[in-house]
């Protein structure tokens, strides 16, 4: 992820790339499907988060003078050059381990931040937009263990509805 596909102010990423080793050289290339190039929604924790990460970037860029390598990527080491992608699965390990956390690999973070949203009652098809998912039915084959919670949720609110004697949003039913 590049700085020039962040909107702070607007709280949205572009995702139009990858990073992906090709012949010992990381390089940008366009993601996998036409669907996996979408805007994403950013919270404002998130926000703040980056906001905070930039500043700290910019003392990187400053600490490191003329060894800084401009890519404009978000995420780098600190000398402003792409981080090695098993660097930051060992990275990510380590950070796991401090918080008492089990271990994981880093891809599971997509699968949690899913499952969460859809724990929330977030709309699937949502859900698979964020994710960059071509078909619906990806999304809920790969998360079909939430599903049983869902069920549970809307019949508890189809039996709070109907107990309520039929009235929809504090209305009776005419």
């Amino acid at each position: 992820m590049r700085w020039s596909d962040v909107d702070l102010e607007g709280g949205e990423i572009r995702v139009v790339q990858t990073l992906q080793r090709f012949g010992g050289q990381l390089r940008f290339v366009p993601p996998k499907t036409a669907r996996s190039r979408r805007v994403v929604t950013l919270t404002p924790l998130a926000v703040a988060g980056l906001r905070g990460h930039r500043a700290l970037q910019v003392r990187d860029r400053l600490m490191a003078g003329s060894r800084w390598q401009n890519s404009d990527l978000v995420f780098t080491t600190g000398v402003g050059t792409p981080i090695e992608p098993r660097n930051a699965s060992r990275s990510f390990k380590r950070l796991l381990h401090r918080a008492g956390l089990r271990e994981m690999r880093f891809h599971d973070l997509r699968h949690s931040f899913a499952t969460l949203l859809l724990m929330q009652g977030a709309a699937p098809r949502v859900v698979m937009e964020m994710l960059g998912h071509s078909q619906i039915n990806l999304t809920m084959n790969t998360y079909s263990h939430v599903i049983p919670s869902m069920q549970r949720e809307a019949a508890a609110k189809l039996d709070a509805l109907l107990s309520n004697g039929g009235q929809l949003g504090g209305q009776a039913d005419r």
